[in-house]
């Protein structure tokens, strides 16, 4: 029976590893990327943290605290970028860094849950070089690890309703002194001060005004409920996210946009901006006025 814990978990992964290999031949390839896999044990165990397991190029390690992550994940990098034995005529081996602090279910020496996939789309967002961390990971941090972070975007993560607002830490003492001025935490919010409104056979919902997103479809659990042989349970949704609203399709047939700009859009399994005024038609081209039109305007 797994239990329940809160830990920081860090995924580790040397960047173009594929390109390495096609490069240096595979044992020149293989021998560097054993040695950045022994770097990043060595900076797990040094700060307190447990190897999960290493999987290929990459490593996936817990930490009891948010700093003990920063402080193995810096140490990854300092040691990796600088390792001569990692240095080939095309260049030099480096690793991107992803960070989650949430709950995880821990059975024997696994870890499940969506703090985990959270965390492994943090190294997805992260480049050569860069450690990349979620909102809660930062507030958990102490302030002098505080003062390296800078919001850089926001992203989604499959199974999770919300954005992640993304952060990155600046691990080389050059680029943390030469930092803007940050945000207070408080206000990053990634919210939207503008409003989208969704119009349907008399009925109105508003994306924005503290509302970051709405569904579409068949099913009448939806925000805005469209009938329709050619619509799906859920069929769309609309998310805001600082002053963009963003139609996200997870339809079988797809949905169609027709700006009053006169431009056509077609999604399907995909995403589009909604700007402007203009009509969605879920599974069908719908024309204005007619009984499947669903109106939509971009108000500020």
């Amino acid at each position: 029976m797994g239990r329940e814990v809160e830990v920081a978990i860090l995924f580790a992964d040397v960047v173009g590893s594929t390109q390495l290999y096609e490069q240096l031949g595979d044992a020149q390839a293989r021998q560097m990327v054993g040695r950045s896999l022994d770097i990043m044990r060595e900076a797990t165990e040094a700060f307190g943290g447990t190897v999960i397991k290493t999987m290929g190029d990459e490593v996936m390690s817990t930490f009891p605290t948010a700093d003990d992550a920063m402080n193995a994940a810096r140490r990854m990098q300092e040691r990796i970028s600088t390792e001569p034995d990692l240095a080939h005529d095309n260049g030099h081996v480096a690793i991107r860094i992803g960070c989650h602090y949430g709950p995880v279910v821990q059975e024997y020496r696994d870890i499940f849950g969506s703090a985990v996939h959270i965390a492994n789309r943090m190294t997805s967002q992260a480049k050569a070089k860069q450690i990349i961390t979620t909102l809660s990971t930062v507030e958990r941090l102490s302030p002098e690890w505080q003062a390296t972070a800078r919001q850089i975007d926001v992203a989604t993560v499959r199974g999770k309703a919300d954005e992640v607002i993304l952060f990155e830490v600046l691990w080389q003492p050059d680029e943390a002194t030469s930092m803007l001025p940050t945000v207070p935490w408080s206000k990053r919010s990634g919210g939207s001060t503008k409003r989208l409104s969704l119009r349907y056979q008399g009925k109105e919902v508003v994306v924005g005004d503290g509302r970051k997103s709405v569904t579409l479809g068949r099913a009448e659990d939806n925000d805005l409920v469209v009938k329709g042989n050619l619509i799906s349970r859920l069929h769309a949704r609309v998310e805001a996210s600082r002053d963009k609203f963003t139609l996200i399709d997870e339809s079988t047939n797809g949905t169609f946009v027709q700006t009053d700009a006169g431009e056509e859009i077609f999604v399907r399994r995909d995403s589009t901006q909604l700007t402007g005024e203009g009509v969605i038609g879920l599974g069908r081209a719908a024309q204005p006025g007619t009984a499947l039109a669903v109106h939509y305007v971009v108000e500020e």
